[in-house]
């Protein structure tokens, strides 16, 4: 039988998907050695929400937090997720800071790169798929999983076939919805390697309670490499988990090259961190649950969590159905995106808004404008007419691809740098990128950082005077 790799997501996905990514360093640091000798085929560890998190809530340096991973997972691949012209966060970069982000990421300890654009619009990734062979790293490029009357079975084989013409190094098929049956799973992993030569990753989530079904008829049909959470972090909104995963395919005589010992101990130190965010109410026990309503509804981890997060800060939990109803009724009228970040989060908040204000569209996000402007690229349906026409307000859409109409970003973000924290963070590109995409967040650090240096120095010298 043919070996089967595994990716390990609870550094990255799992958590995001249940805890809004605010697992801090602390939480994992010390299991990172034992992780790097259990024999994944990588960890995936950062990008997704993880910068903006760590800025955002974390006190904590993305960039320090990526290279500690890396100190300690010397034999094993790291891997990220990235949002290609988006970066990490939630509108289109210019060029430079792409590719400056992307070499940066290699550079820092980064091997594979998960690359997707929310539309499948892949004249958004081209820049960084181009970086990423540039500078070393694995090019894994992405088809978006979902469901639509347009999103059929020889389109996603298209899309496989522009990735792999594009340089790519392999293929991610990205269910993060978890609304993949087995049955498509094993006719979509079938077609794409009958057209194509790369090797095939699964991307899924146990939201609906099929998760494990369908990376068995993947298998089946020659996939390569699963996602899987180690199983204290796995289930829900999250990944099917790890060790139950290799242990029904070792036993159908599958080769999966995984210590099982080492993966107890994994999943042993991650019990104490699950019941932390249990007491502290940030793991909610909604988004551990399966729920069937996601096969109607198409709401991946993340996008649940953050829409639970966003109605209990309302006071409005009890309109929870309600939203869900409108989520893909709001993406049909914006030509049937797959709920993918950013698309996910723009969805939801306007499926929210239209429930809670009591009329459809009444306010139309200032991110949902951009969209039907075009500035996230190509819809891959046709947007409402009536929608677009208050949308645009008598506006042209962007024509083309709207990255070509940005200016370069990096120089002027480093002086502004410089003005911050008397210049002290403006001489790391790394701290450029920073602020570049996280302006706010990244100000804040940087002068909580400051201060903090400047009143360690200060305690030290009053020592030194008592002395």
């Amino acid at each position: 039988m043919r070996e089967i790799k595994i990716t390990e997501t609870v550094l990255r996905d799992a958590q995001q998907s249940l805890i809004a990514t605010r697992m801090p360093r602390s939480d994992f640091e010390e299991i990172l050695e034992t992780m790097d000798k259990a024999g994944y085929y990588s960890l995936e560890c950062w990008g997704g929400a993880t910068f903006d998190s760590c800025l955002r809530y974390l006190d904590e340096d993305p960039w320090e937090r990526l290279r500690f991973i890396r100190s300690k997972c010397p034999n094993t691949k790291l891997q990220m997720l990235l949002r290609g012209q988006n970066l990490l966060g939630y509108h289109h970069y210019s060029d430079d800071t792409v590719r400056a982000f992307v070499r940066k990421s290699v550079e820092n300890g980064i091997d594979i790169i998960r690359i997707f654009d929310a539309l499948n619009d892949y004249t958004n990734i081209k820049t960084a798929v181009d970086e990423c062979i540039k500078a070393g790293g694995h090019a894994q490029g992405t088809i978006c999983y979902t469901t639509s009357p347009i999103h059929t079975l020889e389109k996603m084989v298209e899309l496989g076939k522009e990735l792999e013409a594009m340089g790519c190094h392999s293929i991610c098929v990205k269910d993060m919805a978890g609304i993949m049956t087995p049955q498509k799973a094993y006719d979509l992993i079938s077609a794409l390697k009958k057209e194509v030569t790369l090797p095939i990753v699964l991307h899924t989530h146990a939201t609906t309670g099929m998760s494990q079904m369908t990376y068995l008829k993947a298998v089946e049909a020659g996939v390569d490499v699963i996602d899987c959470a180690i199983s204290q972090m796995s289930g829900g909104t999250s990944q099917p988990a790890t060790e139950s995963t290799v242990f029904a395919l070792q036993e159908m005589g599958y080769e999966i090259n995984l210590d099982t010992k080492v993966l107890k101990t994994i999943n042993d130190h991650f019990a104490p961190v699950k019941k932390k965010f249990l007491e502290n109410g940030l793991l909610n026990p909604t988004v551990l649950g399966t729920s069937v309503d996601g096969l109607h509804y198409q709401v991946p981890g993340g996008m649940l969590s953050n829409l639970i997060a966003q109605l209990t800060a309302q006071n409005a939990m009890d309109r929870f159905e309600e939203c869900l109803i409108e989520t893909p009724k709001v993406r049909a009228d914006l030509g049937y995106p797959p709920l993918v970040t950013p698309m996910s989060q723009m969805v939801g908040v306007q499926a929210v808004q239209n429930v809670l204000l009591g009329e459809r569209y009444k306010n139309i996000g200032k991110e949902v404008k951009a969209y039907i402007r075009g500035e996230y690229g190509k819809a891959p349906g046709t947007i409402d007419a009536d929608l677009a026409a208050k949308a645009l307000n008598g506006e042209a859409p962007i024509q083309g691809r709207y990255a070509e109409t940005l200016e370069n970003e990096m120089e002027n973000a480093k002086e502004e740098l410089a003005q911050i924290a008397n210049g002290r963070y403006a001489n790391s590109v790394e701290n450029v990128l920073s602020y570049t995409l996280f302006s706010a967040q990244a100000k804040k650090f940087f002068e909580d950082q400051e201060e903090k240096r400047i009143n360690k120095i200060s305690f030290n010298y009053t020592i030194r005077k008592v002395d």
